[in-house]
Parts: structure tokens; sequence; C-alpha cells
């Protein structure tokens, strides 16, 4: 969940991540639009399900990818939906990414996951990363969609092959937009390959023409244990991507390219993560990944989930580190959504920032999943860190759609 930031919070809602149904209506301030629905029928799935949404905004359009028809046990789902509005959110069209599973487009692959949605303003094509899985083997491959208009979309490109060792998990694809950049038009594909549990090798691609050929794949100088990356490029074509590592995700890491992806540092600290585990064992609390997005002038925002304010690490909040060149880091920031003698559990953070801002004047957005079954949006604008708590019911038609966001947070893929 990311970046669209006038419609971030309604998409991420109306995509099922609503997991609390008792929120009261009093506290509902958001007008929520339903843009796509689960199309699928096949029984091996859990329908009306739609999850794990991403947006990306350019201009008047965006564009958001989900999942469909999420599978109960075993990660992915029976297809990739997409759901595109070229009058910023007031109308939209909705369809499936076609030539991916074999329940949409008689594409090869069993199941799919991990969407991930961004523009290429060089060449004018829209990309979807999504990984496909062929069930037999249990092999994931990366691949990519794209769209001239956000509305037709090709069978998908791939960028790499799950090796015969491991599995790939957790794609994240970005453009150089920047058209001052000695890179303008270079795309950043960076995913993981579990070899492991305590070894998650990441690995990263390039495109050069609008993601029709991808480069070989890359690697970070150094083998660190990582995952979870969600790479970002400043004005000047730097690629900054903050990252967590160890088996349990306890550290905020980083690396980046400074050469269009041709080579890419090693991975270093950033700061330690302390997390309190997610009662009901869900997702959230095993996984504390990170949510990056950057400001106009090339500030790096990142927010996590981490329990270092509250006494005895009682509860999460949603805290925030900024960077301007990806190796200096500025102390974690704590956003208060609520006191900290508050029991309230907050995230899965997802972060937008306007880009046409900057500065003491950015103004960024941030979701988060929390207790007491709400969904909550943030601001920090104008230096200040801010905290706002709209809470958004789900309806009665969301209701299977929380319960496959419950499968969603306690499972895998």
């Amino acid at each position: 969940m990311k970046r669209a930031l006038t419609a971030a919070l309604a998409l991420a809602v109306a995509f099922g991540f609503a997991i609390g149904m008792a929120a009261s209506a009093a506290q509902a301030n958001v007008a929520l639009t339903q843009i796509s629905s689960d199309p699928f029928t096949n029984p091996t799935s859990q329908h009306a399900t739609e999850v794990e949404p991403d947006t990306f905004a350019f201009g008047s359009t965006i564009v958001a990818a989900f999942q469909q028809g999420r599978f109960v046990s075993g990660g992915g789902a029976s297809g990739i939906g997409w759901a595109t509005s070229t009058d910023a959110g007031a109308n939209w069209v909705h369809d499936s990414l076609p030539g991916i599973t074999k329940f949409a487009g008689n594409g090869p692959y069993d199941r799919a996951t991990d969407p991930t949605v961004a523009y290429d303003a060089k060449h004018g094509v829209w990309l979807i990363s999504s990984l496909g899985k062929h069930q037999a083997t249990g092999t994931w491959d990366v691949l990519v969609s794209r769209s001239t208009d956000g509305l037709s979309w090709s069978t998908p490109v791939t960028v790499a092959l799950n090796p015969a060792h491991g599995f790939f998990d957790k794609p994240w694809i970005v453009c150089d937009n920047s058209s001052t950049s000695p890179f303008y038009g270079h795309c950043y594909e960076q995913w993981t390959d579990f070899v492991g549990a305590c070894s998650q090798h990441v690995e990263l691609s390039t495109s050069t023409d609008g993601g029709l050929t991808w480069g070989p794949v890359e690697t970070p100088a150094n083998t660190a244990s990582a995952t979870g990356g969600q790479p970002v490029v400043q004005p000047n074509g730097t690629v900054i991507v903050p990252i967590t590592g160890g088996c349990n995700q306890n550290s905020l890491l980083v690396f980046r390219s400074v050469d269009g992806g041709a080579s890419w540092s090693a991975i270093v600290h950033v700061t330690p993560i302390r997390r309190h585990i997610v009662a009901g064992g869900l997702r959230g609390g095993k996984y504390v990944l990170p949510s990056a997005e950057i400001d106009g002038a090339g500030r790096v925002y990142v927010t996590w989930q981490d329990c270092r304010f509250r006494p005895n690490c009682s509860s999460n909040d949603i805290v925030l580190s900024t960077s301007t060149d990806g190796v200096n880091w500025s102390a974690v920031t704590r956003i208060p959504i609520d006191p900290v003698s508050s029991t309230v559990d907050h995230f899965i953070p997802g972060l937008a920032v306007d880009r046409s801002t900057s500065g003491a004047s950015a103004l960024h957005g941030c979701g988060w999943a929390g207790g007491g079954g709400r969904i909550g949006g943030g601001q920090r604008q104008r230096g200040g860190v801010h905290g706002r708590d709209d809470a958004v019911p789900a309806t009665a038609d969301a209701a299977a759609d929380a319960v496959a966001n419950a499968t969603f947070l306690k499972g895998g893929t």
C-alpha cells in the first residue's frame, strides 16, 4: 500500500484492509468508493476477496493493482486485478491482468501475488510487477505487465525465473521520472530470494526501454540477509533502497546505486527495530516491513512499526526516519497517533508523499492497521509531526474481505 496520497486510504479500505468490524459510524469521515470486485469462481480460492493493494499516481491518472481470489493456504491468488482512474479518482475502470494465471487469459501460472505499480514517464508506460507461481514446483517468477494508458495491459514480461534453490518474494518496482536525471527512464525491480529462513538474498534488475526487456540479475556488494525493500529514486538518479534485515526483520537497513543500477552498494545498518508482537498471530507481528517514499527535493521518508517509545514495549507506534542521501538518517521520530500510555497497537503502515511538495512544506499521508478494528490516517506537514486517527469502519459487504485479509495477515506470500 503506497503513494497515491489523495486516494490511498480509501483504496486500502475498499480493497478489504478494514480488518476490524466494530469501529463506530461516528468515526468515519472518509467517503469510500468500491472500484473493483473479485471476478473469479474457482473452488480452490477464497472468493469475494481482493487484498494487498498498491497504487501509483501520475498526473490525473491513478493505477491500482491487487490480488483477486486469495488462496486460503500456500500464498497467492487466482489473479492480479487492476483499477484505473484517468480523472483523479472520480471514475474507475477495472479488470484482471491477462496472461498470468490460468484463470485470467490462459496464463501459465497457477497463482499470482505481490503486485506493485510504477510509471515510466520517459517511455510513457505503466508497469505492474507481480510474482507468478507454478504450484507443482513451488517456484515463483518475477513478472512485469505493461500498458501505455493504464487500461489495456500486455501479457507479462519475465524479469527473473525462480532458481533451483529458494523462492522469490517481496518484489517492488520503481522508475526514474526526473527528466534531469542521467538515468531518466531507468526502471528498477527489486525482490528477495529466500534461500532459507535466515538467508534472504536481495536481487535486482534494471530496464531502460519501458519494461520491454530487463538486464541481468544484480546483487548488493555484500551478502547481508534482508527483505522487504522499497526502492525510491532521487532527482539526481540515485536509487535508495530501505529494507529490513535479520531473521525477524529486527533492523532497518539501506543500500543504493549511483550509476543507474549498474552496481549496488553494500547493505548497511540504519537503526534497530524494536517491535511488539501483534496480537492474534497476525502477519504484522511476524514481519516488520518498511514503507518508503520520496518528496520533490529527494528527501526519503521511511515508516515502520516500532515499540521503542512505549513503556515495556507494550504496543507499536508508527515511526519515521528521513534522509537526503541514503547514507545519513535522522533520529527515529514517533508519529503521535495515540498517547504512549494507550494500549492501541499500530502496524503495517503505508506511506504516501506528494512529490510536488518538499522540505518543511512537504505533505505526507500514512495509513496503518491498528488495534480496536481501525484503519488510521495520519499526516506530517510543514515540518511538524502530527497524528490524526481517522478510523474507518467496514461495511457488511466487506465481511468476506475481512476473512480473507485475516488469512492474508496470518499467511504467506
